[in-house]
């Protein structure tokens, strides 16, 4: 599913986060966006979801269409669009409750669910889409919170999976990992990019470089440059896009 801005601005309070955003991002592909902190790549991501909403004083001007549809509008359906459109934090946040009952607690929620074979099959079917089910099949009663790191992240996507969205946002997905558990979240990325469309943002430039195919580098609420990853790095339009790849800047 296509994600479309048009002259996209965003406003805490006085202070403008989001400048004159104009960007595509194509469907079945991961785009990472990367730029130094506090350049509003986190705040991009949000809004393709609405999270700046929950957030005292914002203000949006502009357009985002997802499937053809402004998702800014003032009629938009939250509950739809978050559940089309799932979101994957910095610090895997597993409900307290059991593994089985963290993946079952959105389809139970979106979804008329007939039966419990119809749930323990979406349980299933999520759970393998994220390589979990042979480690996690015999404890699915246990309490989420006492599986690893990478378990915990790997179920959170899986509980995102569960309510069948289109598109899957990941704020730092990988900072709280050791290299070796991010490499293997970087795997189930590149896996799951043929079914979803995937937009990341990482402060790792090498993580961008080694699991993107398309990248955007912001630079204080500017969309500075996009375009496929080999080019950000190895041919860069814009001169500020250069220097921090380089580590000239940020």
């Amino acid at each position: 599913m296509e994600i479309k801005a048009n002259n996209l601005n965003l406003w805490y309070a006085d202070f403008q986060a989001l400048k004159n955003i104009n960007v595509s991002f194509t469907e079945n592909k991961i785009t990472a966006i990367i730029g130094p902190s506090g350049c509003g790549k986190s705040t991009l991501l949000r809004v393709f979801n609405r999270m700046n909403d929950l957030i005292e004083g914002v203000k949006m001007k502009g357009a985002v269409y997802i499937d053809n549809e402004n998702i800014l509008d003032a009629k938009t359906d939250l509950v739809t669009l978050r559940e089309k459109v799932g979101m994957v934090f910095q610090r895997p946040n597993p409900f307290p409750l059991s593994i089985y009952e963290n993946i079952a607690f959105g389809p139970k929620i979106h979804h008329s669910i007939k039966n419990r074979y119809e749930l323990d099959e979406i349980v299933q079917k999520s759970l393998k889409a994220v390589f979990l089910w042979e480690d996690l099949k015999h404890r699915l009663g246990d309490t989420a919170l006492n599986i690893s790191l990478e378990q915990k992240q790997r179920l959170c996507i899986a509980r995102l999976i569960a309510v069948k969205p289109a598109i899957l946002l990941m704020d730092e997905p990988c900072s709280a990992l050791d290299p070796q558990a991010t490499s293997r979240i970087e795997e189930l990325m590149r896996e799951l990019r043929h079914n979803y469309t995937i937009i990341i943002v990482t402060h790792n430039m090498q993580q961008a470089a080694r699991v993107s195919d398309e990248a955007g580098f912001m630079l204080l609420g500017e969309l500075i440059e996009f375009a496929k990853t080999d080019d950000i790095f190895t041919k860069p339009k814009d001169k500020r896009t250069e220097d921090y790849i380089t580590g000239r800047y940020g």
